[in-house]
């Protein structure tokens, strides 16, 4: 009786063994660990400011499109105004479009009136061309004391600056701007250029450079908001 006993013991525990080492069923791949201490890609934030241009942000636009790149654009309503068309094409292509204030006014030194009237007027000619109400702003010249944090707040915006300037503005040279963003540039960063409010030319010729470089680096593309 006890030798009995042994015996099926010993033939549930092979049967087990068998079960457990059953192969995969077809078509059904074994889930895989995740990898421990995986690091999050490398990303940047790509914006452009002050414009919607009818000739340098379609030339933008057509850039970024063929590196399959996405920007964040801080518009003046000034400028929506007249191009609407412009800004609705870079609603269209996947772009975020936020506000850069109405006229380019430093926002330290404006009244209350007119901080609201700047913010909210923006805000209606981008609306009318996205269908959404910009949530973040880009107070120009990177004017912010606790004023203007104040009043953005109860407007509703998240204040959004940069970390990378080639000053490309000032027109310094194609390979001044492409050098100085390449050499500024980390994890995380948010780079300022200007498709709008003067000839952006360089800014334009300095782009594919700029993009090709930070995806042979492993970086991808982030929206501001």
């Amino acid at each position: 009786m006890a030798g009995r006993m042994i015996r099926l013991l010993v033939a549930v525990g092979l049967i087990a063994m068998l079960a457990g080492c059953r192969p995969q069923a077809a078509g059904r791949a074994p889930a895989a660990a995740a990898p421990r201490g995986a690091v999050a890609a490398k990303y940047v934030v790509l914006t452009f400011d002050d414009g919607p241009s009818p000739q340098y942000t379609a030339q933008v636009l057509a850039i970024l499109r063929r590196y399959g790149v996405q920007a964040t654009f801080f518009e003046l309503g000034q400028n929506v105004r007249k191009y609407p068309a412009v800004t609705r094409k870079v609603h269209q292509q996947g772009h975020s479009v936020q506000n850069h204030t109405y006229s380019h006014p430093d926002l330290r030194k404006v009244s209350a009136a007119t901080f609201r009237s700047q913010i909210q007027s923006a805000d209606r000619y981008i609306r009318a061309q996205t269908r959404s109400n910009p949530r973040c702003l880009r107070p120009p010249y990177g004017g912010v004391n606790a004023t203007v944090r104040r009043r953005a707040a109860a407007l509703h915006k998240s204040i959004r600056l940069w970390t990378v300037d080639p000053r490309d503005w000032s027109r310094p040279g194609t390979s001044v701007i492409t050098r100085r963003v390449l050499l500024s540039v980390r994890n995380g960063s948010v780079i300022l250029l200007h498709d709008g409010g003067g000839n952006r030319s360089q800014t334009v010729a300095a782009l594919p450079t700029i993009l090709r470089t930070l995806k042979a680096r492993g970086y991808t593309f982030r929206l501001a908001c």
